[in-house]
């Protein structure tokens, strides 16, 4: 692979060229890898019948995350040639081009201020404030790291909860579900981050889309090493914390421990929902939505509270809450936060942040034509009702394949 033609092309602002300065490092060149991917008749068949019994779409989920790991190669072997010690702010876009999806990794080099040889020893999912936060606080970056899942509900999960909406109340078979999927895309991050020996992954960003007829959740951050948590290699602690909120609660005193999650399902029931439907006629408050919907996010609370007392930490900090409509009066609510522990003698290296480290940057180039890429590394909750949309598509996809394959075999009969 040649070099790119261009040089001096940094993706890094003045704010964060300011914090590699205070660390001793100065920006280098952006660097982009890319995988154009499609489904394919094969694994669109398989992915149809994984659809159908609900849970974990695997073809879905290994197709992205292969394709977002060619992406991720190529642009590390773009910043190999360019030379540097690190790639800072590594992300992931995705565009649809006309069905075919081009998952895009982006991410600048940085160097260091000596002029010994410089090898590429580590990636960041960070941009250069974040990671002058992150190494103030004593944390060392070593890799970039994901893990994904693409999930449905599936027919098995409709029929069989069907008859639970009936009743007000959880639907523990929508729990199960969720719960289990989404804590799947965490473990795979963990692992990855234990592939690179490292004892925490922080800065942890969750995204959620709908992607190839399915929901797909995806966490990225960084896998990092500190010395205060040697005891946690064999299960590397993990942090939805932003890097300034670390910093903080590090200066303190406090390390993260697990990046929590409680999910809960409900349905407001045949009756519960007549009864909605009636009051919603006449105004005022709707005592049945109201009372699901309390009774949902205790539950789902009251399971990153049980899971925070398991790992032994002392509370959980910035917690986050989501409510997705299901469709057909279902409603999930998602919990989730790190639990932090207090350690003795740990805190930062400097007493302050200086400003420049948390300055959000003003975006000076605004598009708003209806484009179709977007970030895969933003915030996005999107409605869970497509993923009841999802196994539709497939499943008519599939059925439409089957059909023209029939079609064929009766005409060379």
């Amino acid at each position: 692979m040649t070099l790119p033609g261009h040089k001096r092309v940094t993706g890094l602002s003045g704010n964060e060229i300011f914090c590699l300065n205070k660390i001793g490092m100065r920006p280098g060149q952006l660097c982009i890898g890319n995988s154009v991917v499609a489904m394919g008749v094969g694994r669109g068949i398989g992915a149809g019948l994984s659809t159908l019994g609900g849970g974990e779409v695997s073809e879905v989920t290994n197709l992205v995350h292969e394709g977002r790991m060619r992406a991720f190669n190529r642009m590390m072997d773009e910043g190999k040639q360019y030379g540097g010690v690190g790639l800072t702010g590594v992300s992931f876009d995705l565009i649809n081009h006309g069905g075919n999806i081009e998952f895009i990794t982006t991410g600048s080099t940085i160097h260091s201020s000596s002029t010994t040889p410089e090898s590429l020893a580590f990636t960041t999912s960070a941009d250069a404030q974040q990671l002058y936060c992150q190494m103030d606080s004593g944390f060392e970056p070593l890799h970039f790291v994901f893990g994904n899942v693409a999930y449905s509900i599936g027919l098995g999960g409709n029929i069989s909860g069907a008859f639970r909406k009936l009743a007000r109340g959880e639907v523990p078979q929508y729990t199960e579900i969720f719960d289990k999927t989404r804590h799947l895309a965490l473990s795979r991050l963990v692992a990855n981050a234990r592939e690179h020996k490292a004892n925490a992954v922080i800065g942890i960003e969750t995204t959620i889309s709908y992607l190839m007829g399915t929901q797909e959740m995806m966490m990225v951050g960084t896998a990092s090493r500190h010395p205060a948590l040697d005891s946690y290699y064999s299960n590397p602690v993990t942090s939805d914390m932003t890097n300034e909120e670390l910093w903080n609660m590090v200066n303190l005193g406090y390390m993260p421990i697990q990046l929590v999650m409680g999910v809960s399902v409900y349905s407001l029931g045949l009756t519960g929902g007549i009864f909605a439907a009636l009051q919603s006629l006449g105004g005022g408050e709707i005592g049945g939505l109201t009372e699901i919907l309390y009774e949902a996010r205790e539950k789902a609370l009251a399971r990153i509270e049980r899971d925070a007392e398991a790992c032994g930490a002392d509370e959980v900090i910035g917690v986050k809450t989501r409510v997705y409509d299901l469709g057909g009066g279902l409603v999930e609510f998602m919990a989730i936060g790190t639990a932090v522990k207090k350690i003795a003698g740990v805190t930062t290296k400097t007493p302050n942040l200086p400003p420049q480290a948390i300055i959000q940057d003003r975006e000076t180039f605004i598009d708003v034509t209806e484009g179709s890429a977007f970030s895969m590394t933003a915030t996005g909750a999107q409605s869970s009702s497509r993923v009841q949309a999802g196994p539709k598509a497939i499943i008519g996809t599939v059925l439409f394949i089957l059909f023209i394959l029939l079609r064929i075999l009766i005409h060379n009969a």
